[in-house]
């Protein structure tokens, strides 16, 4: 247990270190370790006996997350955590360690030459009257100021008296997020408009 719990606190500094998301959570923290220990202890049980572990495993099949998993390399942590706890649990610890380095390290690498990286896409969310003609509306706008630009999503707001129109954009320059944004005011009624970055 003590194994786990120590390499368990490298998983979540390393989690710290590379979290690029929108909301951090310390419960999430302290799950990854808790459940890391409760694995090695539960494999430590097991071991040995198939009897119990069908039964653990048809208990365990029957917890549900209550709350959505917003960033796919969260996924990635809780199995890294389980990883180490179930090589804890059963007694090899110089897997478990040598696990701990190599994944941490790779974590760590990705994160620091942002491999996988999009092209600077970002999210451009407009939001319209519904009694405003949105068709080809913006389209001036996105010959000047970005590469390419795709509508990714349409749904109505505020009772359906509003549209709002959420489009993937590379821009052409970033400094002029500003001006874009101000130009798109312009024709949507000055209302919200909201640019985000991946």
């Amino acid at each position: 247990m003590a194994v786990s719990a120590v390499l368990s606190l490298v998983i979540t500094k390393i989690y710290q270190i590379t979290f690029t998301g929108e909301r951090y959570s310390q419960a999430f923290v302290h799950t990854i370790i808790i459940m890391s220990v409760v694995v090695s202890v539960v494999m430590n049980v097991v071991s040995g006996n198939a009897g119990v572990a069908f039964g653990l495993f048809a208990v365990f099949s029957l917890i549900r997350f209550r709350s959505a998993v917003t960033d796919a390399k969260d996924i990635a942590y809780i199995f890294f955590g389980l990883c180490v706890g179930m090589t804890s649990g059963l007694f090899q610890f110089d897997l478990a360690v040598i696990l701990t380095i190599f994944a941490s390290l790779l974590f760590y690498l990705l994160y620091k030459f942002e491999y996988g990286k999009g092209k600077d896409t970002q999210i451009l969310k407009v939001t319209v009257p519904e009694n405003l003609n949105h068709e080809n509306l913006l389209d001036d706008i996105f010959t000047e100021y970005t590469i390419s630009h795709d509508l990714r999503q349409v749904e109505t707001t505020n009772l359906g008296t509003m549209i709002l129109y959420t489009y993937s954009i590379r821009s052409k320059n970033a400094t002029k997020d500003k001006e874009l944004l101000d130009r798109i005011r312009e024709k949507n009624a000055n209302l919200k408009v909201s640019l985000t970055y991946l």
